[in-house]
């Protein structure tokens, strides 16, 4: 070892180093005394260090296994097929199957956005003036059911038009548009925008609950609780109609669950709404129609209740007790057209709930066969195409008489909520009947009249729907007023010329409203059949 080695050994091995050779020779004869002590030992060291190469050497040694023989057997050749003349590529592949296609019509070729919406539990959030840039939210309305159209009614032909994937095919296969759904938007915006704050729509005071300017005008008619409550059920079933209840979560929930509210705050003991069997229906329809969608159990006793008053109301036959339509109250003899299609829709309402009814649909069938034969004396089917027949305002039962056969809308919309077919003289003669002399030809109309006709008119198709659709629609769509303040979303009611058309705005916008959710708000009654 150098110097320098143990230059850079630590302190204490230089020291053991130097010691032991600093350390002088022992004698010979102790040297010789210690010679075969050295050599055992030397040999011993030795031979334990080759044994433990030995071990280290042999654990480093990779032993082979054991040879294996592993015969393999050639495969089994394939069977030979014929090769086909042609080699098939994937672009010579062609399929022939024949499939019958119903030829889309033009009114199911309108454009529609399918997009998705986030449904909020409040959403205030400024819209853009211009009904083509809203937007209808079309996410779940509901987990219960919906109105089915058609006889049988009730669960088995419940069906989900009014929200989702239903809603938005129903729009485009019946002819609804983008500007179509944005005017609804608008119109459920307008309601919103002039609630009460107790929840109710106020005939003559919804213009101070819109912070907006200029400001509507209040109605002139029906100012009390009559208007009001028809007012408040025309509102919610406007949102209803286009899939929003007071359960599911969306910018409505709270706006739907206020009318609603405010409806049961003033029902009676008895279950009556109002005084008349006029405002009394179409709360019940409101309310029934709430609990189909939502099953919300707080709903069924209230709703079953107004039922029960219709029911009890009905007017009876004196000869053979059944029951046929009604009057503005009770009556004995004056079946009134106007009054009982509410009362009739109010029932099916109440089918599609799973409430009970009674015998009232079927008395209602008495009172519809009754009414139109008696205001058709010599109508003989000819051409379901060209044969016209009538409807009466009112019909006395016991003496005949009948009274401004001009009630056609109300008489074809209950002869499909009735279970008329498409091809049902009736039916059709009625249908061609509101072609000839009832369709609108511009704003302002009889919206009274146009909403019923628009319900009736869906439900018989075909040509005649396309060519209705294909005006109403559009009428009212470019009716809407927009873009100046209070007014904005809603239907002017100036000239719409009805019996009771002075109740307003919210009359005329709930008309308006409501016809443009026709195309998703109830099935199809062929298809509810089906």
């Amino acid at each position: 070892m150098s110097p320098n080695n143990f230059d850079n050994l630590p302190p204490n091995d230089v020291q053991f180093d130097q010691e032991i050779i600093d350390t002088p020779p022992e004698d010979d004869d102790t040297v010789k005394k210690a010679v075969p002590a050295w050599i055992i030992s030397i040999v011993a060291h030795a031979v334990i260090l080759g044994l433990l190469a030995v071990i280290v050497v042999a654990s480093q040694v990779e032993i082979a296994p054991p040879p294996v023989h592993i015969t393999v057997l050639p495969p089994t050749p394939p069977e030979e097929k014929p090769r086909p003349e042609h080699e098939i590529k994937p672009n010579d592949i062609k399929i022939d199957v024949e499939v019958e296609v119903e030829k889309p019509s033009p009114m199911s070729e309108l454009e529609v956005p399918v997009e998705e919406f986030n449904r909020e539990e409040v959403t205030d959030a400024e819209v853009p003036k211009g009904r083509d840039d809203a937007k209808a939210d079309s996410e779940m309305g509901g987990p219960g059911a919906l109105m089915a159209i058609g006889p049988g009614g009730g669960a088995a032909g419940m069906t989900g038009l009014r929200t989702g994937g239903g809603k938005k095919r129903a729009l485009g296969k019946y002819g609804g548009n983008r500007p179509s759904e944005a005017a609804v938007d608008s119109a459920l915006r307008w309601f919103k925008r002039h609630q009460s704050p107790n929840g109710q729509w106020d005939v003559d005071g919804y213009p101070a609950n819109c912070t907006e300017n200029p400001k509507c005008e209040p109605g002139t008619e029906h100012t009390g609780a009559d208007g009001d409550i028809a007012g408040t059920g025309y509102a919610i079933l406007c949102f209803l109609g286009a899939g929003f209840d007071h359960r599911m979560p969306s910018q409505y929930k709270p706006t739907v669950k206020a009318g609603i509210d405010w409806l049961l705050s003033v029902q009676k003991e008895d279950g009556l709404f109002g005084d008349r069997n006029y405002e009394h229906p179409i709360a019940v329809m409101a309310l029934a129609e709430a609990y189909a969608m939502s099953n919300d159990a707080a709903l069924k006793g209230p709703s079953q209740k107004g039922i029960d008053v219709l029911l009890s109301r009905q007017i009876k036959d004196k000869t053979t007790g059944y029951g046929l339509g009604w009057d503005y109250k009770t009556s004995n003899d004056r079946n009134d057209s106007s009054v009982t299609g509410w009362c009739v829709m109010a029932l099916k309402s109440g089918v599609a709930a799973g409430l009970n009814v009674g015998n009232g649909m079927d008395g209602a069938k008495q009172w519809l066969e009754g009414a139109w034969k008696a205001a058709n004396k010599d109508f003989k089917p000819s051409d379901p195409y060209t044969d016209q027949s009538h409807f009466p305002y009112t019909w006395n039962q016991n003496s005949g008489a009948t009274d401004k056969e001009d009630r056609v809308p109300m008489g074809a919309l209950c002869a499909v909520f009735l279970g008329h077919l498409g091809d049902d003289p009736m039916l059709n003669s009625m249908a061609n009947f509101i072609m000839a002399k009832q369709l609108p030809k511009t704003y302002p109309m009889d919206t009274y009249y146009m909403y019923y006709n628009t319900l009736a008119i869906f439900q018989v198709a075909g040509d005649r729907w396309e060519k209705w659709n294909g005006t109403v629609r559009d009428i009212l769509v470019n009716a809407q007023r927009t873009g100046d303040g209070c007014f904005d979303g809603s239907w002017d009611y100036e000239g719409t010329s009805f019996h009771g058309h002075k109740t307003g705005r919210i009359l005329s916008t709930a008309y308006c409203c409501l016809s443009l959710e026709v195309y998703y708000r109830y099935r199809l009654m062929v298809e509810a059949q089906k």
